[in-house]
């Protein structure tokens, strides 16, 4: 097992008698019952590393429940927070330091496998004294077993600390926390303070000043009696201004920036973020969130804005966009240009909710009644997620088709800082033409060379048209003549061979020549992915990576490129049966979803390697999969 990227110079600075360590990469858990605070605390420390200067990557520990029994492994609710001296992509590997309200939910992250031997583990030690001798028991199990497993327990008297400060310390010590990191981090206590603020300023001076005086106090117990935990994390020295945000926020940062006018959705995990954010701001831009009453009339009052000419956009995740298939097909048939994000969560039917999993592409593919193409694209960070949903609206209205924008909870719910985005007019949509239409031109004037048609606007001269979900000849008249439904369907699908026509071949991670093992990704899996490759490299082992951002059409180039690597294997977080499971042989297996793809398009013999725990790939599950896949022995 490789040990954490944990590069321990001389210490730079001394608090007192003792020295901070320093450290380049540094993981940070806080775990508490659901309702306490620890995201939000979470949220906060990210926010406050990455305005320092650090690389950060946040991920969520979010509940299946919305209100599970306290003081259970189910109620796990909380923050992983990576900090580094450089850019990070994905959440690493097993936590350095975790701060837990009680040991249940601390068992939570330890069943994960997020903990390692040393890892510090700052406890809530209420529990030793409650009231309960089946707590008190429960509590004092922990103690022994945790120092079995190797870890480094400090018990911390939080709600006894909390209470001189506030009646109901349930809702303040989550802010105690935060300055305690802050102080063993190294964290300015001044952005901490304006972060605090900035949280709580809706709620009032009064409500501001007593999360600024818990928070101070965390701080100032650190201090006193966390000396030996200190360290110290450089900055990357990034002189650019930056952005710090999670891709839902990125999500509607793009749509405002895009020029779109309108977002229809109904709320659903994890994408409900996007219009909490989009309804605080949106109007600021001339636009508004629409919620509808059910997804199937989002998706509807989306296709109507955009039949008018408004390009609209809807967002949703696995069990809406199986809502929304009828009104895609629609989109496909009468040519209208929509922007669709799907956030994929676990499944299938309601699955996982707040969990992470990509199992939604060959049913955004696919899983439309008869022959209906689309554009498919899947940001790989959080700062692609603003930037394609700009490219997003270009492709919809220049090829008059639905674009779909493939994102996930990791993505949705993960904060990074990136350089902040300098709008130009080239990324709005043009002002809509109201001249009167040449009315010898049909509404799908097909190119024969393209597949794409002008757009005319019902609110032109001489626009209107009858939309149609029937099969329509060029004059957009229903036709059921076998003649005119044959040209129907080359069209559409050659709208997407003259985009792919327009793409450059995607580029190799590694050593672009070739090697022995050619690892293909999609979507947020490409920082664990491209940190696991480096590591293996370091290593000695020939693999390089190649990520794919265009699903539909595939980017060109790509049998050419696999055509240098002796093994193919896609990695994906989605299912696949393991080769050595029982009745799994060539005919029976079924391959992750990436892997299906390329087989059917390359015709390949491409494999997986893919899981459903529900996680973020770390980047170590990925560098011991690539050493079996290359018969790496230990030391190697």
């Amino acid at each position: 097992m490789p040990t954490q990227p944990d590069t321990i110079a001389a210490p730079e600075t001394t608090v007192g008698q003792f020295p901070r360590r320093r450290v380049d990469d540094y993981i940070v858990e806080i775990v508490s019952d659901s309702g306490e605070g620890a995201q939000k605390a979470g949220q906060a420390f990210g926010a406050v590393c990455a305005k320092m200067g650090n690389g950060v990557w946040t991920v969520e520990i979010i509940p299946a429940e919305i209100q599970p029994p306290a003081r259970s492994i189910g109620s796990a609710s909380g923050n992983r927070i990576r900090i580094s001296s450089r850019s990070v992509t994905n959440m690493g590997d097993r936590a350095d330091l975790v701060v837990a309200f009680n040991e249940q939910v601390l068992y939570a992250r330890i069943l994960q496998d997020a903990c390692r031997e040393g890892t510090v583990i700052l406890l809530e030690s209420k529990w030793a004294e409650d009231s309960s001798e089946v707590v008190r028991d429960e509590y004092a199990r922990a103690l022994a077993d945790l120092a079995e497993r190797g870890y480094k327990v400090v018990e911390i008297p939080m709600e006894r600390e909390c209470l001189k400060f506030t009646e109901n310390p349930r809702r303040g010590k989550n802010m105690f926390v935060l300055g305690m990191l802050c102080h063993v981090c190294g964290r300015d206590l001044d952005k901490a303070i304006e972060e605090v603020t900035t949280i709580f300023k809706r709620k009032g001076e009064k409500v501001v000043s007593s999360n600024v005086a818990l928070l101070r106090a965390g701080f100032e117990y650190a201090q006193e009696n966390l000396g030996e935990l200190l360290i110290e994390i450089p900055s990357t020295g990034n002189d650019k201004p930056l952005v710090v945000m999670n891709g839902n926020q990125a999500v509607g940062l793009g749509i405002m920036a895009s020029g779109m006018e309108m977002v229809a959705m109904y709320p659903i995990t994890p994408a409900t973020s996007a219009s909490h954010y989009l309804a605080d701001a949106f109007a600021k831009t001339g636009g508004f969130v629409h919620q509808a009453e059910d997804e199937i009339a989002a998706v509807g009052f989306a296709c109507g804005a955009s039949y008018a000419g408004n390009t609209a956009c809807t967002i949703t995740s696995g069990p809406g966009l199986a809502l929304k298939t009828e009104f895609l097909g629609l989109a496909v048939m009468a040519e209208l240009p929509l922007v669709v994000v799907v956030v994929q969560r676990g499944g299938p039917s309601t699955g996982l909710p707040t969990k992470v999993e990509q199992g939604d592409l060959l049913s955004v593919l696919f899983g439309t009644p008869g022959d209906a193409p689309k554009i498919v694209l899947a940001p790989s960070t959080i700062e692609e997620c603003f930037h394609f949903v700009v490219t997003a609206r270009k492709l919809a209205e220049d090829f008059r088709t639905p674009v779909v924008l493939l994102t996930d909870a990791n993505l949705a719910t993960g904060v990074q800082p990136f350089p902040r985005p300098e709008v130009t007019s080239e990324w709005m949509a043009n002002p809509l033409d109201q001249s009167p239409w040449d009315e010898s031109i049909p509404p799908y004037s097909w190119n024969p060379d393209s597949g794409i048609s002008p757009r005319p606007i019902p609110g032109q001269v001489g626009g209107e048209y009858v939309l149609t979900g029937l099969n329509h000849s060029e004059e957009s008249k229903v036709a059921y003549d076998s003649e005119s439904n044959q040209k129907g369907c080359e069209m559409r699908s050659r709208k997407l061979a003259a985009l792919q026509k327009t793409l450059r071949p995607p580029a190799v991670y590694g050593d672009a020549d070739g090697g022995e093992l050619l690892v293909i990704g999609w979507g947020s899996t490409r920082g664990s992915i491209e940190e696991a490759i480096d590591q293996a490299r370091a290593d000695g082992l020939s693999v390089s990576s190649l990520h794919l951002r265009f699903l539909s059409p595939l980017e060109p180039g790509l049998e050419e490129i696999l055509g240098r690597f002796s093994k193919l294997l896609t990695i994906e977080i989605n299912y696949s049966d393991p080769v050595d499971a029982p009745l799994i042989d060539v005919e029976t297996r079924r391959h992750a979803q990436l892997a299906r793809l390329l087989r059917s398009h390359l015709l390949k013999d491409i494999d997986c390697w893919s899981n459903v725990h529900g996680q973020p790939l770390s980047p170590t599950l990925v560098r011991e999969e690539i050493r079996r896949r290359l018969g790496a022995k230990e030391g190697n």
